[in-house]
Parts: structure tokens; sequence; C-alpha cells
């Protein structure tokens, strides 16, 4: 089974194919750029480049979130569309749960993080063990001093990884002291090749029903929602 993976969900855009065997190839950025006019072009120079041909893929995953708003509906667009066009399986991987592969072998639990600005945080606890991943905590949006004091009761050792950990990392230092660890900026941007992995297996989602999952609404749709409700 080949699997194209498939990941715009945050600044960084990522395109992986993997197998059974092995990681056939990625392709990585992490540039503020527009991921809608790149992400096609990078599918097919990665296909090209590793002698396979569009037909050769039977699954699709992507990374359905959270993250940017536009990003997501780029990457589980294209993703839909591929799904359908080529009758195979579709699968969603969290965004957060890609993150925390990066640190899959740390002795301890894992905190992936996003940004989502104004002391806010996308985040959730996660822990890898015996090949397998469990959700301690799940995804949620949360402000960083919130979630430090959430994290005090844990007994175990804590990694931060993601991209916006320095953002945060005082907030994190300060509460909860000696138990936490902080990735290498090497770990933090997500793998494609990990996304395959992972969602190699999952089960296949309903192609029209598949959404993102933002975990919070935009900024404009919760104000006008707000607005609506004043007039109710």
């Amino acid at each position: 089974m080949n699997v194209l993976a498939i990941d715009t969900s945050t600044n960084v855009l990522g395109v992986g194919i993997v197998s059974e065997e092995k990681v056939i190839g990625e392709y990585i950025t992490n540039i503020k750029r527009n991921h809608s006019t790149r992400v096609l072009p990078a599918i097919d120079y990665l296909l090209n480049d590793c002698g396979l041909h569009i037909k050769d893929i039977n699954k699709i995953v992507v990374a359905n979130g959270p993250g940017s708003y536009t990003g997501l509906r780029i990457g589980i667009t294209i993703g839909k569309t591929l799904a359908w066009t080529l009758n195979v399986p579709l699968s969603g991987v969290s965004t957060l749960q890609l993150i925390a592969a990066n640190g899959k072998y740390f002795d301890g639990v894992i905190s992936p993080m996003i940004d989502a600005r104004r002391g806010n945080i996308y985040t959730g606890l996660y822990e890898y063990s015996g090949g397998r991943w469990s959700s301690v905590f799940n995804d949620r949006h949360i402000s960083s001093i919130e979630w430090a004091k959430k994290l005090k009761n844990s007994n175990e050792n804590i990694l931060f990884i993601g991209e916006n950990i320095s953002t945060h990392r005082t907030v994190f230092e300060t509460e909860l002291k000696g138990k936490v660890s902080f990735s290498p900026i090497t770990l933090n941007n997500p793998r494609p090749g990990e996304l395959g992995l992972i969602g190699m297996d999952l089960p296949e989602m309903a192609v029209h029903s598949f959404v993102p999952n933002y975990l919070r609404l935009a900024e404009a749709e919760a104000k006008w929602r707000e607005k609506m409700g004043n007039r109710m």
C-alpha cells in the first residue's frame, strides 16, 4: 500500500509517500507562503521524483487540525478531491498528534503545541508506549497558564514540542519547575512521513462529511454568532 500524506495545517507544508516497509519520500518547507499554490506542485514533484504515478496511491491521509483555518481547508479539500477521484480511502490525523510524533521516544508524556494567540494554545497530552499512541488529555484550546496548572498534577516528565514553544516557555518553566523539557528546533516541524504511518491503519472517513477539527470558531464567525444572538 502506498499512502500519500498531506499537511497544510500550519506554516509547514508537508507531503509524504509511505508504504508498509518504508518512507518513500518527503517534501517539507516551513515558510509563510501560500499553501494553495504550492501543495499540488509539491505532490506532483514528489511523485515524479519517487518514480510513482498518482494512480499508484492507495490511500490519502491528511492532517485535520487544529491549526490555520485557511491551511486546513486547503489540505483537506485537496485530500478529499484526490480520494474521491482515485476512489481510495481517506483518513485524518490530529495535527497535534503529528507534532507529538517527533518526540515519541521521550521518556515521559508529550505536550505538542500550536500558538493560538493572546496567551492561548492548541495542545493535548500524548504518550507513546509499546508502539502505540494513547491520549492522556484530549486536544483542546486553552490558555498556556491554565494548561500549566492542569499539568502540575502529572507525575511524568513532560516534553513540550512545537514551533511556538518559545512564546510560552517561561510560563511552563515557572509553573512546572524541573519536570519539563523542550524540544530542539530540529524536531518542531511535523513530518509527513509520520503522518502517513500514523494514518495508514486508521478507519476510512466518509469523504463528503469529512471536515477540519478547528477546536474553536474563527474570530469573525464567533463575533457574528454573538451579534446574531443579541438580536434574538
